[in-house]
């Protein structure tokens, strides 16, 4: 409180100081699959079962203010090196700690191993046309996906076309029976469709059917795969089937209204997001702002 009393003297944003030092929470979800949970966003890590004969691999890495704080949440767990990163969108609250993860290494007297950095194709296109720095791109890319072995678990990456954006990934711990989501599924807001970089209401809802595909419960259809989203609590298959079940309502009311021959204007007007508004209409990206990017979307030639 002491803290906060010296900002407000000196007039300083509070919403600046929230991003800076935000807590990391170390949530271990199952088996060696755990969630580092913040108010910027989730990273999924996966830590090996011997320790000093396994590595890290990193799903996402979160903002670059975080890079502290996320290696602060690794060391709780795990003292071995990062050996992985997958980043499931090239957003800067998934690639900002690239560089400052990446030579992770906690063991005196050995020198920082080479640390694959997997993405989408695009998402190094995209990289590289904001001038990121060389350390954080990819260093192994690919189209539809990749599948590889890592600390004894089976894991599979799946890229999703045209979803939230053309880069988008999602990444399946198969023996933990775990999904990271990535931007295609929030519970914090909508998914931001992201059109300037490929993104599609119909990729992203493919993305959603094939994460529920992928998923199974364990009864009444709760628990079972885990699914951790790409900003918010921990999640099952029930919950991303509710937000695919809101997206699919939200794009058949804009299509219906196209149909009809409605102008942008008049299709926001209709409010077609109005009945979730209140849970998932957030400042950075609106109900109003989701509709236009739709209405784009299912309009574009």
């Amino acid at each position: 409180m002491k803290v906060l009393a010296v900002i407000a003297l000196l007039g300083l944003s509070m919403t600046f100081v929230a991003q800076e030092a935000p807590q990391v929470e170390v949530l271990q979800v199952r088996g060696n699959v755990y969630m580092l949970a913040s108010t910027l966003g989730n990273v999924t890590m996966q830590a090996g079962k011997d320790p000093g004969h396994d590595g890290v691999m990193l799903v996402d890495t979160g903002a670059t203010p975080l890079a502290d704080r996320i290696l602060a949440a690794i060391r709780k767990v795990a003292a071995d090196p990062v050996r992985f990163i997958v980043n499931t969108s090239a957003d800067a609250d998934h690639v900002g700690g690239n560089v400052a993860l990446a030579r992770y290494d906690s063991r005196p007297f050995f020198a920082t191993p080479e640390v694959g950095v997997f993405a989408h194709d695009n998402v190094l296109a995209r990289m590289n046309e904001t001038k990121a720095p060389a350390g954080a791109w990819p260093t192994l890319t690919y189209t539809d996906g990749k599948m590889f072995e890592f600390n004894g678990e089976a894991i599979q990456i799946f890229g999703e076309k045209s979803a939230h954006s053309d880069g988008d990934s999602i990444v399946f711990f198969r023996g933990s029976n775990v999904i990271s989501a990535g931007d295609v599924f929030t519970t914090t807001g909508y998914p931001v469709i992201d059109l300037k970089r490929g993104g599609s209401i119909q990729g992203e809802i493919n993305a959603l059917n094939h994460i529920i595909s992928l998923s199974v419960p364990h009864a009444m259809q709760e628990g079972g795969t885990m699914i951790i989203p790409g900003h918010g609590r921990l999640c099952d298959q029930s919950d991303v089937v509710d937000y695919r079940d809101m997206m699919t309502i939200i794009r058949d009311r804009v299509a219906d209204l196209i149909a009809k021959g409605k102008t942008l204007d008049e299709v926001k007007a209709a409010r077609p997001t109005r009945d979730y508004d209140r849970r998932y209409s957030t400042p950075s990206w609106t109900g109003d702002m989701l509709t236009e990017a739709v209405y784009r979307s299912l309009t574009a030639k």
